[in-house]
């Protein structure tokens, strides 16, 4: 199989019942305003951009400033958290695993040392094309679920092959916050590695003064806020219209 046919990802779901990563949609998942959707090519363009990704259960934590417990969906309580699998997994995982890489199944949940952290594993493993790497981040122009914030990650999955999992942030005490597993809580997006290398990174220079801009600043200018509201015009969405016919004609 050569570069160009390899997906960009392909996910392998472990853990059972869960929803199964989920294109991202150019409405936010319908939460998107109304004119944003229709006229704003650069929102709609990002809320697209990668894969939703869920919790393989419903669950919820609860921190009181010292100490983590959880639930989940059939629990009969609260229990203090430090590690805990996803139920029935660690015998599935030995049934199909080498006899070498038996007892090794990944962790759902587990508590950082680090006071208000845990990780939460999506139930995924993810491999990327060679060259381009995973961003993990929150979904992008979803309103955010209350009580915790997810650190964003970069994971080169060509290279590393394992679980996909988040760490989280709680940002609130002395209340349950749940997850539930048909509310996406990550946004898996491709991108190639040289778009973060260092080398491209630190060759971004800046130019100061309007005085600086050369003629073909200048005319990109015209062309794309001037010359639309010349005459009193502005049509909305003309730009976005224009994106989208060029995306058409691109294939």
């Amino acid at each position: 199989m050569t570069e160009d046919a390899t997906p960009l990802v392909r996910f392998w779901q472990l853990t059972e019942g869960g929803r199964l990563p989920q294109r991202a949609d150019r409405s936010a998942g319908g939460t998107l305003p109304t004119r944003a959707f229709r006229y704003c090519e650069s929102a709609t363009t990002a809320a697209a951009f990668g894969w939703l990704i869920f919790p393989p259960m419903d669950l919820a934590v609860v921190w009181d400033g010292s100490e983590m417990r959880w639930t989940w969906e059939g629990a009969d309580g609260w229990y203090p958290l430090s590690v805990a699998q996803f139920p029935g997994l660690r015998d599935r995982f030995d049934a199909a695993a080498p006899e070498a890489l038996r007892g090794w199944s990944p962790p759902l949940i587990g508590a950082l040392p680090e006071p208000g952290l845990l990780n939460l594993w999506s139930g995924l493993m993810a491999r990327s094309r060679p060259g381009w790497s995973l961003l993990i981040r929150p979904p992008a122009n979803l309103p955010r679920v209350a009580g915790y914030e997810a650190f964003e990650g970069i994971v080169e999955a060509d290279r590393w092959f394992g679980p996909l999992f988040v760490n989280l942030r709680i940002t609130r005490t002395h209340a349950p916050v749940e997850f539930r597993r048909d509310t996406p809580f990550l946004q898996v997006q491709p991108i190639p590695r040289v778009a973060y290398a260092e080398a491209a990174l630190n060759d971004a220079p800046v130019v100061s003064g309007a005085d600086a801009l050369g003629a073909a600043e200048w005319a990109d200018y015209d062309r794309s806020i001037v010359a639309p509201r010349r005459g009193g015009g502005c049509p909305m969405g003309k730009d976005a219209g224009e994106v989208r016919r060029r995306r058409r004609a691109e294939g």
